[in-house]
């Protein structure tokens, strides 16, 4: 598996102890994406994690990419009336290229679940298709909201839509519904993009989103990546988790490696 060619494409301290600042308020609809696998800064913070993405609303791309044009952070915005998705196509179109127009490195969008759960599978795959096309050279991220999908065989259906259409990446939520992400749900999820690679080639990314609260939850998903897709998947490319409240319990994990013992979660960000 790890031969096959496809898609993929220190902290301030004080007094030895680390702190982060409140996040830069960019009118963000969710939260930042992060990944254990590569080293990379993200501007303020300067930790020894990897914050992939900012992920601010549609209509602040453009300050998002002034704060960050010296960084190697990439903006990736939130579009298709996120999160209900229930605006003619038209419209979320001509959201997604202003969004690129803007600066933003990827495209979040929410599929129709109203369209799916009435059997519509043609139309959902026609809208991803679109905004596959409308997104260029930005990657397509694809939120098929699985809370709503209400079984395992819809959520396996709309993973192979999704991947179908152009998807990137495929994700479990927007975490605005409940349950967010699940470990059966991720599983269906990770074994359709197994399946998919065995018979295109092509590997398509992952994110859990929603409900991923502490570093020792994130382990667990890391396995069951490992064991379903293998250690290929396990970077910042092809597996990422939202990670508004994760990247807190994280930190203060770094923070007890150095000194022995777990801070007040006051001394980091809100999520």
């Amino acid at each position: 598996m790890d031969g096959a060619n496809g898609r993929s494409g220190d902290g301030g301290r004080t007094g030895g102890r680390l702190y982060a600042p409140k996040h830069q308020n960019f009118g963000q609809a969710r939260g930042p994406e992060i990944s254990g696998f590569d080293d990379g800064p993200y501007h303020a913070r300067r930790q020894r994690y990897s914050r992939k993405n900012r992920i601010p609303l549609p209509q602040s791309d453009a300050t998002a990419r002034t704060f960050l044009r010296h960084s190697s952070v990439k903006v990736a915005s939130v579009a298709t009336a996120f999160p209900a998705g229930l605006i003619p196509a038209k419209l979320k179109l001509r959201e997604v290229r202003s969004a690129v127009r803007d600066g933003a490195d990827e495209i979040d969008m929410v599929i129709n679940r109203a369209n799916f759960l009435a059997g519509e599978y043609e139309r959902v795959f026609d809208e991803i298709a679109a905004t596959r096309e409308a997104c260029g050279a930005a990657r397509l991220k694809v939120i098929l909201e699985t809370g709503e999908l209400q079984t395992y065989d819809n959520v396996r259906l709309a993973s192979e839509v999704a991947m179908r259409a152009g998807a990137d990446f495929i994700k479990t939520s927007t975490r605005k519904i409940s349950p967010a992400a699940t470990m059966p749900m991720t599983l269906v999820m990770l074994e359709a993009i197994r399946d998919y690679f065995y018979e295109t080639g092509i590997r398509i990314g992952m994110k859990p989103a929603g409900g991923i609260r502490t570093a020792k939850e994130a382990l667990a998903y890391l396995v069951l990546v490992k064991e379903t897709l293998g250690d290929v998947w396990l970077t910042p490319d092809l597996f990422r988790f939202g990670a508004s409240t994760l990247l807190n319990d994280v930190l203060m994990q770094l923070v007890k490696v150095v000194d022995a013992s777990y801070q007040s979660a006051d001394y980091f960000s809100l999520p």
